[in-house]
């Protein structure tokens, strides 16, 4: 075989390989990296795909790395670009409960850095609640949904009291009734088990904090899968210290 049809043979090759293996490959490198840790990165490699789950994974990515990793001060940029991100992974597909679910996760942590005044002025809070709801209408028994739901609703409720239900409908019994579906769903998932411990003690702390520190000891109890998992699992370490230090001897 001469060097001009070698060529032309590697170059139908190359024409022929199917561009969804490439991005699937392409996404399996950005969990890993992920997994590592490499949360930047993993958001770098997914964005570049144009596709709608590499976009959402890339707003999951990013919104983790501003949260935990970047100073304060440099925050809201992260969380603005995830938020990005999320839209453009809605726009490409719009039935994308992913998509949906990290748009209200970035919503969500803008919300933390500007204030609360300054984010109920820009509706942050319906639209976070918005874009958690279409999430679980796509897809009713996703756990992260159902988690995120209820912490929406914990939050509004320690924050607001009465007039968080008045103003958006957040409630307690929704709260609990969320948090529960998660866990149904997801029992082993270290996220679930925490998040749900830090909604109760913001609910109200005398009533259900023996549960709490259960859910909290389960939690730390589960192997450590990820970066991630690491992450939270020094979070319930922490928390639980701080719990046991403020109980009576």
């Amino acid at each position: 075989m001469n060097k001009s049809i070698s060529l032309t043979f590697l170059t139908m090759v190359c024409v022929f390989v199917p561009v969804g293996t490439i991005g699937a490959q392409s996404m399996e490198e950005a969990r890993t990296l992920y997994a590592e840790g490499r949360f930047m990165e993993a958001a770098d490699l997914a964005r570049v795909l144009d596709t709608s789950e590499g976009y959402a994974f890339a707003a999951k990515s990013l919104a983790i790395y501003g949260y935990y990793i970047v100073p304060d001060g440099e925050k809201e940029d992260s969380f603005l670009q995830a938020e990005e991100l999320a839209r453009k992974a809605i726009r490409l597909d719009t039935s994308n409960p992913e998509a949906y679910l990290q748009l209200s996760h970035a919503i969500g942590r803008l919300a933390q850095v500007t204030g609360i005044w300054e984010g109920l002025d820009e509706g942050y809070v319906g639209q976070v609640r918005d874009a958690i709801q279409e999430a679980l209408r796509l897809a009713p028994d996703m756990p992260a949904a159902h988690l995120s739901l209820a912490a929406w609703h914990a939050g509004v409720v320690s924050v607001a009291g009465f007039m968080g239900g008045i103003l958006y409908g957040a409630n307690e019994e929704d709260a609990l009734a969320h948090f529960e579906r998660a866990l149904e769903l997801a029992p082993q998932e270290k996220i679930i088990l925490i998040e749900y411990a830090l909604g109760l003690l913001s609910l109200n702390e005398e009533e259900y904090g023996g549960k709490a520190r259960n859910l909290l000891k389960r939690a730390i109890s589960l192997p450590q899968k990820d970066a991630y998992d690491r992450i939270i699992h020094r979070k319930a370490v922490e928390q639980l210290a701080i719990f046991d230090d403020g109980q009576p001897g």
